[in-house]
């Protein structure tokens, strides 16, 4: 006799473009577009970003720059003096879902890659992420998703058993890696359609944060990653 799925108790969230818009050309406002077009073309910002939400410091990041492609360090010394408006507040009804699934007793983890240095403008950006139980930053424990280490890590570190946890994030190689180590893994698009998705897996979450409200909306998935997608 086959038994019953476990109960979910514990939903982790990542939080960049989940919790929080996040694009690294915000830091860039005040400069000339063409030449913020020409960096990202330039210079590979996605392989330095990882290796930074990884826990390299960023002083070893930049002297590695340095050594290497000196005429970008302006771009990213900016970005980090500008950090702050890379962060374009909470994604339209995250901060409702994450009240709601406080309210009913469930659990709520963070596990985001983002950097040791700038992770503290996070929940100035987004107060939800206040709410969390707790927090998994890959910059302080210097791994970062899809290393599969990192799920181990909040398991071990929560007590967590991913049997009976959703893991939710925007990149679908994260999400990928969530599942194989055993989460039940959702990729995100909307605040909407999570619902939908934890309502599907038995989570007791209102339809469109409103109690007897009409069904979601489904928004296709599959929509291509843009350069400043996911943390």
């Amino acid at each position: 006799m086959t038994g019953q799925p476990a109960m979910i108790d514990t939903v982790v969230y990542d939080f960049g473009n989940v919790l929080v818009h996040w694009d690294p050309r915000g830091a860039y406002a005040d400069h000339d577009p063409a030449a913020v077009e020409a960096f990202f073309a330039d210079f590979d910002f996605v392989t330095f970003n990882h290796a930074q939400d990884a826990g390299r410091p960023y002083a070893e990041g930049r002297a590695a720059v340095a050594a290497t492609a000196p005429q970008h360090l302006p771009m990213l010394d900016a970005y980090v003096e500008n950090y702050a408006g890379t962060l374009g507040g909470p994604v339209a009804g995250s901060a409702e879902l994450v009240a709601e699934l406080k309210e009913r007793g469930l659990r709520l983890l963070g596990l985001t890659n983002w950097w040791a240095e700038t992770f503290h403008h996070a929940a100035q950006a987004a107060p939800a992420i206040g709410l969390m139980d707790g927090v998994v930053v890959s910059g302080r424990v210097r791994l970062a998703k899809p290393d599969p280490a990192i799920y181990h890590h909040l398991a071990a570190t929560f007590d967590v058993d991913p049997a009976r946890a959703v893991f939710v994030d925007d990149t679908p190689a994260n999400v990928e890696a969530a599942a194989a180590v055993g989460f039940h893994a959702l990729r995100f698009t909307t605040t909407a359609r999570l619902r939908a998705d934890l309502r599907a897996l038995g989570v007791p979450v209102d339809r469109d944060g409103v109690p007897g409200g009409t069904p979601d909306a489904r928004t296709p998935r599959g929509a291509e990653d843009g350069a400043g997608r996911g943390r």
